[in-house]
């Protein structure tokens, strides 16, 4: 599987307004090569590592590096210079950088092929081609990093180029192969760099993990209850959002047919802060109705994150599990970023969440977690996440 590390990041633009709103119960959780030459009186042909031909007042070729020196002759010449080979024809040699030429960017000269395509504009010697100025003559290399086209002088260029990213999630619909299943009610551990938890106040249910891939998937049943299976990021509750840096998470989730949410149900990404408390969700998908509303939630406004609308609530609880922030909090609050229509995969920039909240009044304290999620409440099903990618880039 993939491993994206992509970060992208949309401007949150929070409108505030406050009322409240009921519904559901909610859960609680180149070298250069080409045409040079140096006088020479002898009359012949000589190799190196890139050869070409010219023509001059003199007869015979001779053996050079390429651009040192200037001079002229006839027939074909070879010079040391470049790690390729190359063909070319021109009448004059000169100094090296003092021809402009078209030819491929890298560490090669002429057509290659590489990493990235495009044209490039640079100086002769670690990109050449076809060359005019007071080098003429043209020249063929092989094996670069580049491919494309290039016009300058050594060493340095520029241009465009096409660049292949890390894929798009929401591309990914298959779960890999080779899992482990996990049946409880209570657990937690770790999957390729990630923690899992799996948590039921009822029967319990399955999360599947993977030792190499960012993935899982969960199945519940009708007495499962409040379920949740997430996996994601988990912090010592020492730092905030902004002294751990940007983070991002990226999915993609399939619901298998027939599967149901119960009564209220949260995919998207769940997480707590201590000091002060809180519990929080950022919801872009639901097996129920999106949006969304917990119930007895006051409405903080809304805010433009990841190319969607979402409508920020606060929520009063004493939750049905308990809290990861100490036996002596009995109650404590919930942060909602509800999305007003329904995605399946994408990216959720989720520290934009957060700063969102933060313009709305909603604070966080230090991050104890933060982690992709499913959340129903009653039913039965199973939901597959190919994509599950959590990162943290520092600041």
């Amino acid at each position: 599987m993939r491993r994206p590390v992509r970060l992208l990041i949309s401007t949150a633009i929070i409108s505030a307004a406050a009322c409240s709103s009921s519904g559901n119960t909610g859960g609680d959780s180149g070298d250069t090569s080409g045409a040079m030459s140096t006088s020479g009186s002898a009359a012949g042909v000589s190799s190196g590592t890139n050869s070409g031909s010219g023509s001059g007042s003199a007869t015979g070729g001779s053996t050079g590096t390429a651009g040192s020196s200037t001079g002229t002759g006839s027939g074909t010449t070879a010079g040391t210079a470049g790690s390729s080979t190359g063909t070319g024809s021109g009448t004059t040699a000169g100094t090296a950088g003092s021809s402009t030429g078209t030819g491929a960017a890298g560490s090669t000269a002429g057509a290659k092929s590489g990493s990235t395509a495009g044209s490039t504009t640079g100086t002769s010697g670690s990109t050449a081609g076809a060359k005019s100025g007071s080098t003429a003559g043209s020249t063929t290399g092989t094996s670069g990093t580049t491919a494309g086209t290039s016009t300058g002088t050594a060493g340095t260029a520029s241009g465009t180029s096409s660049e292949v990213d890390g894929g798009d999630p929401c591309s990914d619909t298959t779960l890999p192969t080779d899992g482990t299943v996990h049946m409880s009610s209570n657990a937690q551990g770790m999957a390729d760099g990630l923690d899992w938890t799996i948590w039921s106040n009822g029967s319990g249910g399955s999360i599947t993990t993977y030792a190499d891939a960012e993935a899982f998937s969960a199945t519940w049943t009708s007495g499962s209850n409040d379920f949740l299976a997430r996996l994601g990021l988990s912090w010592d509750s020492t730092k905030t959002y902004t002294q751990l840096g940007t983070i991002t998470a990226e999915f993609s989730e399939t619901k298998s047919s027939g599967s149901s949410g119960g009564g209220y149900s949260y995919i998207g990404i769940y997480g707590w802060s201590v000091n002060p408390c809180i519990e929080f969700y950022i919801v872009d998908d639901s097996f129920n109705k999106m949006p969304v509303n917990p119930g007895s939630t006051t409405n903080k406004g809304t805010a433009m994150i990841d190319g969607g609308s979402y409508t920020l609530y606060t929520r009063p609880t004493t939750g049905t599990g308990g809290n990861q922030c100490g036996a002596s909090v009995q109650s404590w609050t919930q942060f909602y970023s509800v999305r007003s229509k329904a995605r399946a995969c994408g990216t959720i920039s989720v520290s934009q969440h957060f700063a969102a909240w933060d313009m709305a009044g909603m604070t966080l304290g230090n991050m104890n977690q933060a982690q992709i999620l499913v959340e129903v409440g009653g039913g039965s099903g199973t939901i597959n996440f190919p994509v599950a990618s959590m990162s943290v880039q520092s600041m």
